[in-house]
């Protein structure tokens, strides 16, 4: 079924409110997947806070100008998938790799972040980003961690005391 101009102008401005808040993108091919295989992957990414969509790459070009995914366009061919993390930086990417896993058709042609393509080696290295979660945990460890060793050195004079006079009291016994 053809677009009319009215329905690619509306995809355009949709796919370029996503892309202009989005910390992510990850344009893959998707040759050989089943509908269902293809709805099981809409379904992961909805859960996961991807926005995907299957949109003409002439239309994609279009909806990423002026956007940090622009340096994306010339790498647009053939039948793509957009995935547009919109929480995390890693969660497209882990997406991708996840569902790659169990079914090889769905491939990573283009990975873009922080307005530069990156190779596709790097799709592993953008997975194992944290989430939000994860890095305030991080974060807190890291901030956690001066406080702890401050306080183990105040108190071991104490226990080292403690430990000298058990010593003393034990050696006195026998």
């Amino acid at each position: 079924m053809a677009l009319n101009l009215e329905d690619k102008k509306s995809i355009v401005a949709e796919v370029s409110a996503i892309a202009a808040n989005a910390h992510s993108a990850i344009a893959a091919e998707y040759r050989g997947l089943s509908v269902g295989e293809m709805t099981e992957l809409r379904v992961k990414a909805r859960n996961e806070g991807v926005y995907i969509r299957v949109v003409k790459n002439s239309l994609t070009r279009r909806a990423v100008e002026g956007t940090e995914f622009e340096c994306m366009q010339d790498s647009l061919v053939g039948p793509l998938v957009m995935a547009f993390s919109q929480e995390d930086p890693g969660a497209a990417a882990r997406l991708v790799k996840d569902f790659s896993k169990d079914h090889s058709m769905l491939i990573a042609r283009v990975i873009a972040i922080g307005g530069e393509v990156l190779p596709i080696e790097q799709l592993e290295r953008l997975s194992k980003l944290p989430n939000r979660d994860q890095a305030i945990a991080l974060l807190m460890s890291v901030m956690l961690a001066p406080i702890e060793k401050f306080v183990r050195t105040i108190r071991e004079p104490h226990a080292k005391l403690v430990r000298t006079v058990a010593a003393v009291r034990d050696q006195k016994e026998s």
